[in-house]
């Protein structure tokens, strides 16, 4: 699995967890059960949190795959013998 679709994978896994404890929160909310609620709370927005920075680095990545795919052929030649 690339690197990018690992992002992709562990944001949509922390996306879902944020959802449990957001309903969870929800849930002990209308309860009246605020010290559960608010820790639920607490982490959803954690999951929610950790969600956002792997979509960020899988979209970095992704735009980094796709500039180097549309590099034109010449200009990639170019670059490699300057590295060299």
């Amino acid at each position: 699995m690339s690197k990018t679709w690992e992002h992709y994978h562990h944001a949509a896994r922390h996306h879902e967890q944020a959802a449990y404890h957001y309903k969870e929160a929800a849930k002990y909310d209308e309860a009246e059960e605020r010290e559960k609620a608010a820790h639920h709370a607490y982490l959803a927005h954690g999951h929610n949190q950790h969600a956002i920075h792997h979509d960020v680095e899988a979209a970095k990545l992704h735009a980094e795959q796709c500039d180097s795919s549309a590099m034109p052929a010449s200009e990639e030649g170019t670059k490699k013998r300057s590295a060299a």
